[in-house]
């Protein structure tokens, strides 16, 4: 069954145990905005208890915050029952709630255009705070007083910034003020995980250049990246070639661009201060190491240029290197690698398919004992091969035999 079906059968039974029950928030927005969505979350008059008892299969994942997640048929929703937030004391989570009314329940969420409701059975739309008023007219607005609405969740900082970017909407003037005001607030209430979360979000979106520049008007990305210290004009410069960007570039690979000059070292600490993942650590080392390959091409010797060749991310980061460059050395480049590429592929695709020109058994046949001399023949063999473009073993083995390795 589809994943509205069933969201729609969960109202439904809510309903008709004499509970309220709508869709909430994101998906309501983007039904008004046309735009397609399967994650629907519920909100409800009903108690968790209600909600326990009304369906077989349940996760009490935030069950303190009167959350609760609903499964059926192997699809998960969020149920949440109507509540007003307790005292918020590390600007990021209430300590409780207490149950409310709907009216009540949209008081305490971030935006005007997230605060509407939807009744799926009576194909309804309950709008208590004139968020559809702000779709149409295209702004972000706090709901209520915006200080507050920050001082409760600094995160919603991000997110306003990430909605504006999405939609092309501007920040209602008071809530760019109050985020103005607050900036320098977001740490340490909001762990740098949750914001890097936020920022991959943006970057799977349309205008990801919007975003990046209305980090920097707001000085977020400063309280973000505190060594970033781009003038404006050459910040647009750079977020300007990421439309160029092929669409699977890491979003940590955009972040670079900022840092573009930084060291190795300077860019792995920044990765690191992210809490990134190992693979993306690595797609960043590779990153400095293959930018600076490209800037360097002619220079390069045959095994490097191999060794990069065969590289998984390899054309990934070509496209990238190109996106920055002029068309005429753009065209010239290109041409140059693709010669080069040419000449060394059966080199390429040995690398690739981890089958080096001479095998562990070719050497046991010669007389070489496994271990760590054998180690090193093997890859003296592959740079001899690479470095005289040979493609056949007896060739590579004799010239091997010559090298003074063969003969310790």
């Amino acid at each position: 069954m589809p994943t509205f079906k069933i969201a729609v059968n969960i109202v439904a039974q809510l309903q008709e145990q004499g509970h309220t029950a709508y869709f909430a928030g994101g998906w309501v927005r983007d039904f008004l905005m046309n735009h397609p969505s399967d994650d629907i979350d519920i909100a409800t008059s009903a108690s968790i208890e209600d909600i326990e008892s009304l369906f077989p299969k349940t996760i009490p994942v935030g069950r303190q915050f009167g959350i609760i997640v609903v499964v059926v048929e192997g699809l998960s929703f969020e149920v949440a029952t109507f509540r007003s937030d307790l005292e918020y004391k590390d600007g990021r989570r209430p300590i409780g709630f207490k149950p409310a009314c709907e009216k009540e329940d949209v008081k305490r969420r971030d935006f005007t255009i997230n605060g509407m409701f939807y009744d799926p059975i009576e194909e309804k739309l309950i709008d208590h705070l004139d968020g559809k008023k702000d779709l149409e007219k295209k702004i972000i607005k706090a709901i209520g007083d915006p200080e507050q609405r920050f001082k409760e969740d600094r995160l919603r900082m991000i997110r306003a910034v990430r909605y504006s970017a999405r939609f092309d909407f501007e920040i209602e003037p008071n809530t760019l003020s109050c985020i103005l005001k607050q900036k320098n607030d977001l740490f340490p209430s909001v762990a740098i995980e949750r914001v890097w979360q936020e920022i991959v979000k943006m970057e799977k979106y349309v205008n990801f250049e919007k975003a990046i520049l209305l980090l920097f008007e707001t000085g977020l990305l400063h309280v973000i990246f505190p060594s970033f210290s781009l003038p404006k004009e050459t910040l647009e410069r750079r977020v300007g070639r990421f439309s160029h960007f092929p669409e699977k570039t890491p979003t940590i690979l955009y972040i670079l661009e900022l840092f573009e000059k930084s060291s190795l070292e300077e860019k792995i600490t920044l990765c690191k201060k992210l809490k990134l993942s190992k693979k993306d650590l690595e797609f960043a080392t590779h990153y400095h190491h293959i930018q600076s390959f490209f800037r360097r091409f002619h220079a390069a010797n045959s095994v490097e240029k191999t060794y990069i060749f065969a590289n998984p991310n390899y054309f990934l980061n070509l496209s990238i290197f190109l996106a920055k460059q002029a068309d005429t050395d753009k065209l010239k480049l290109a041409a140059a690698l693709h010669m080069e590429y040419e000449k060394h592929k059966i080199a390429i695709e040995r690398i690739i398919q981890k089958k080096p020109i001479l095998s562990s058994k070719d050497l046991i046949d010669e007389g070489i004992v496994p271990g760590e001399k054998m180690g090193q023949l093997l890859k003296e063999a592959e740079l001899i091969a690479i470095n005289n473009n040979l493609v056949d073993k007896e060739t590579t083995l004799q010239m091997l035999k010559a090298t003074p390795l063969w003969k310790m």
